[in-house]
C-alpha cells in the first residue's frame, strides 16, 4: 500500500513539475570585449533579454550597455555559428541595425519589439538561408539560439567588428522552475513521512 501511494504521489508530482505550455521563449546573455572574436580590449559591459513571442511572431529586445571605449554604431543578433559558443557567423536580424538603436553613446539601454513575421526583420542573407521565407527565418533564429550558435553583437566607433558581444541562452520560464520546485518538496515530503 505504502508503495502504490509512493508511486501515485511521486507521478503527481513529476506531472507538476512538466514544463508549462508557453508562447514566450526568453533568451540571455552578458556582454564583454573577452567574447568577441577575436577579443577585444574593453572596459565596455552589458546585458541583454530577447524574448521572442512564438504565437504573435515578435521578438522583444531589452538591452543595456555601459564603459564603452566609443559611441555605438549599429547592434543585431548574429545566427549561426559552426559551433556552439564559439566562432562568427553572419548578421541574421536586421540588414543594418536594429531601428531606434542608441548610436554614439558609450553607455545605454535599448527595449524594442520587433514583428518577426515580416521578411524585412532578417538579413537576405539568413532569409535565404532559411528557405526564402519569414517563417523559416523564424524557426532557424530559434533553433540556432536553441543550439547556443547565435550571440547579441554590440558595434562602435572604436571596434566596428564588435566591442562587446554575448552568445545567447535559453532562460528556464519561473513558472517551469515553481512546479519543478514543488515537485521535488512533494516527493521529499512523503519520503520524509514514510521514513525513507
Amino acid at each position: 500500500m505504502r508503495t502504490s501511494t509512493f508511486v501515485a504521489a511521486s507521478l503527481l508530482a513529476t506531472s507538476l513539475a512538466l514544463p508549462a505550455q508557453s508562447a514566450e521563449i526568453n533568451y540571455w546573455a552578458t556582454l564583454d570585449g573577452a567574447s568577441e572574436s577575436p577579443p577585444v580590449v574593453s572596459p565596455g559591459t552589458g546585458s541583454v533579454r530577447v524574448t521572442f513571442d512564438t504565437d504573435a511572431l515578435t521578438m522583444t529586445v531589452a538591452a543595456d550597455f555601459a564603459d564603452l571605449v566609443a559611441g555605438t554604431t549599429v547592434a543585431h543578433i548574429h545566427c549561426c555559428t559552426l559551433v556552439a559558443q564559439e566562432g562568427t557567423a553572419g548578421v541574421a536580424t536586421y540588414p543594418a541595425t536594429f531601428p531606434g538603436w542608441p548610436a554614439g553613446l558609450t553607455s545605454g539601454s535599448y527595449l524594442q519589439t520587433f514583428d518577426m513575421s515580416l521578411a524585412s526583420s532578417y538579413t537576405a542573407s539568413f532569409l535565404g538561408t532559411a528557405g526564402g521565407t519569414a517563417e523559416g527565418a523564424f524557426a532557424a533564429l530559434l533553433a540556432g539560439l536553441d543550439g547556443g550558435r547565435g550571440y547579441f553583437n554590440i558595434h562602435s566607433s572604436f571596434a566596428p567588428a564588435g566591442e562587446i558581444r554575448g552568445f545567447l541562452y535559453k532562460v528556464a520560464e519561473p513558472g517551469t522552475l515553481a512546479l519543478v520546485g514543488l515537485g521535488l518538496i512533494a516527493i521529499g515530503l512523503l519520503r520524509v513521512r514514510w521514513g525513507r
